[in-house]
């Protein structure tokens, strides 16, 4: 086992893709990098082909709805993991509503294939490659996705949460 270090990390990648890397944080330290939809399939490959970091594990794979980020809307979200260093990153793409595609990463991790297809079930992103595309727990009539935020928390026309029944 070597010590895995986030700065060679950051500095071999950032030589590698530059400007494919929009953005590097470090929340709870977990190195945290958002890269351009379409270099993401080329760092991914990247880092689990690399013979020192290892991250040959996808602990998760998922997506977030950010409905006022404008051509920002989706994020997928990528958790990997070394488990002979020991060392974890996490990646974050940033796709729009209009055109919710991107690449699959089935070609590199075999267990990203059930979680391509929950996302895709419940937020409706389009995994280009992906071998079977299909929804998996939810029902196939359903025709909305139900992780996306398109519809309030709560019944707008219930009484009992307006504030005249609190004398305000």
């Amino acid at each position: 086992m070597i010590v895995v270090s986030k700065d060679i990390i950051l500095e071999e990648l950032q030589g590698k893709y530059g400007e494919a890397i929009l953005e590097v944080s470090e929340p709870y330290n977990l190195l945290t990098l958002i890269i351009t939809k379409d270099k993401i399939k080329n760092v991914l490959e990247h880092m689990f082909e690399h013979k020192q970091w290892q991250l040959n594990f996808l602990t998760d794979l998922t997506a977030i709805h950010f409905p006022d980020l404008i051509d920002n809307e989706f994020c997928v979200v990528y958790h990997l993991h070394s488990l002979v260093n020991n060392f974890r990153i996490r990646l974050k793409v940033f796709i729009p509503l209009s055109n919710p595609e991107i690449d699959s990463a089935t070609s590199i991790w075999e267990a990203a294939n059930w979680m391509e297809r929950e996302t895709y079930d419940f937020f409706g992103i389009i995994f280009k490659g992906h071998p079977n595309l299909v929804k998996i727990l939810n029902v196939d009539e359903q025709d909305y996705f139900p992780m996306r935020r398109e519809y309030p928390l709560e019944d707008q026309t219930r009484r009992d949460k307006d504030d005249a029944m609190f004398g305000r």
